[in-house]
């Protein structure tokens, strides 16, 4: 009997502890909880302060050169020799290459041949201008057979001398009218860099004529006036104006900025990728920091309007309702109250704060939606 009333005495003395024990917990859980639970009501806040607010609009696209030259041969034949390769600054008038003429027999036959009648037709008007100068001053002929006939020996003569310079162009490449110099080398029309060739020593040139393009053979431009050709979206193009100031960030200098001028908009819009744009292009003047090269990819940031020096806070932050701003200032460390505002300039990250609010209040975040 007493040892049945000592297990049931040691049995309750276990029981009574571990309920104390689960009661501390539920008590801890709820103190803990309920603590927690009102952090987590507390929003992070952020200050008032002053800034910049930049609005601006996006351009996409190329640095190139404002005037690009295709240079083209008049003479047909081969690329005999370079003389400029690519990269290379050339002066107006410097040689760039020589193109070689190439005709086929026949053309060269039929230059010969020409050659020939034309001498054999001015050796007979020579001849018979011996005659007709006798005849002249015997008074046999007239003033005027005379002086038709030293026109037609003029002109043999004039024949001649065409047909023999086409044939030395023909055989040699080069060729002296007059005082000008005839040649196949093509020269620099232009002072600039060389940013293209597309021939090699030896490729067929087609001469630029009325009636076809030619050949190019080289690529030139002055890098020193350079333009930025890109495209806005439809949306940026009614707020923008020519003269506005630009930022470029080109892609391949990350830690520089180019400033550069909107200089013409385009009336026209056009198709690129399923969106409507209008093609834009900023003058870049010339920079002695930045060596910028035709091709580069850069975005142009269009500086529509700028303050600086204002009230502003994360748009973020703000709730618009009925064309009204509001924002929940901070009144104490779990105190708020919300708060009607007005704002300004906005850069779509931050606003500005006209009135409502001073520089070091603190407003609070908006709270995260719960992914359910």
């Amino acid at each position: 009997m007493n040892l049945s009333f000592l297990r049931v005495f040691m049995k309750k003395k276990v029981i009574i502890p571990t309920i104390a024990v689960v009661t501390l917990v539920i008590v801890a859980l709820f103190l803990f909880g309920g603590s927690n639970e009102s952090a987590d009501k507390i929003l992070p806040r952020v200050k008032v302060a002053r800034g910049t607010i930049v609005d601006k609009a996006l351009a996409v696209g190329t640095i190139e050169p404002e005037n690009e030259i295709s240079v083209k041969s008049k003479v047909s034949g081969v690329v005999k020799k370079i003389y400029a390769d690519v990269g290379t600054y050339v002066k107006a008038g410097d040689p760039l290459l020589e193109v070689k003429p190439d005709p086929t027999p026949l053309e060269l036959a039929d230059a010969k041949r020409q050659v020939e009648l034309k001498q054999v037709d001015f050796d007979n008007l020579t001849r018979e201008k011996t005659r007709q100068e006798a005849l002249f001053k015997s008074q046999l002929i007239s003033q005027k057979e005379y002086e038709d006939f030293t026109q037609r020996y003029d002109e043999a003569s004039l024949q001649l001398k065409i047909t023999r310079e086409k044939l030395a162009l023909m055989e040699s490449g080069s060729v002296t009218i007059g005082e000008t110099q005839i040649e196949s080398i093509i020269k620099a029309p232009i002072g600039g860099y060389v940013l293209s060739r597309t021939v090699e020593v030896g490729d067929p040139v087609t001469p630029l004529t009325t009636f076809q393009e030619g050949t190019v053979l080289m690529k030139m431009a002055n890098m020193e006036r350079l333009i930025f050709k890109g495209t806005v979206d439809e949306i940026d193009v009614g707020r923008l104006k020519e003269g506005m100031e630009a930022d470029l960030k080109v892609g391949a200098l990350p830690n520089d900025t180019v400033k550069g001028s909107l200089r013409k908009i385009w009336l026209k819009a056009e198709k690129k990728d399923n969106a409507t744009v209008f093609p834009i292009e900023i003058l870049i003047p010339v920079s002695k920091n930045t060596v910028l090269r035709a091709g580069y990819s850069a975005n142009a940031n269009i500086i529509i309007n700028k303050k600086e020096d204002v009230l502003t806070i994360p748009e973020r932050t703000v709730t618009f309702r009925n064309d009204s701003a509001f924002v929940k200032v901070a009144l104490g460390a779990q105190q708020e109250e919300e708060r009607l505002i007005k704002t300004g300039l906005s850069d779509a990250m931050n606003v500005e704060v006209v009135e409502g609010l001073k520089e070091g209040d603190e407003v609070a975040e908006k709270p995260v939606k719960k992914i359910e």
